[in-house]
């Protein structure tokens, strides 16, 4: 799984996910992209999920380049704990995803493969997502 080699901070305030990205979210390395429509935390189970799930479709054929990295660590009590004595410990890690930004891109592939493996790709994630372009996007 995905996680930082080293934080300056072990834990995080949780945060608010509101506005869209300005930062990732043009078409910069591929010719088909997987972009978010809506907010949400993408865990690193997350990310290697659709990571498989694009290589099984196109057979490991043409480059994929990951946008996101999991930078955030969510914390965790362990279950029947009582409440109080301080925050929990870092379970696994998220990147804070916002409406418009870039999570794969693909190139190399004919335009039908990507666009099924980018679908099916989406299917795995917490969130709304749609396949784009660099024909659609000029």
């Amino acid at each position: 799984m995905l996680s930082p080699r080293k934080v300056k901070y072990r834990k995080q305030h949780k945060g608010r996910m509101n506005g869209t990205a300005y930062r990732g979210s043009d078409l910069n390395f591929g010719d088909f992209a997987l972009k978010a429509t809506e907010c949400g935390r993408m865990s690193a189970a997350h990310i290697e999920a659709a990571r498989i799930t694009i290589n099984r479709k196109i057979k490991r054929g043409g480059q994929m380049w990951i946008r996101v990295f999991p930078d955030k660590p969510i914390t965790k009590k362990p279950a029947e704990t009582r409440m109080g004595k301080g925050k929990g410990v870092p379970e696994y890690w998220v990147a804070v995803v916002k409406p418009g930004r870039i999570l794969y891109e693909l190139s190399g592939v004919p335009e039908e493969l990507a666009m099924e493996a980018l679908k099916l790709a989406g299917y795995k994630l917490p969130f709304a997502t749609k396949v784009i372009s660099r024909s659609t996007t000029i």
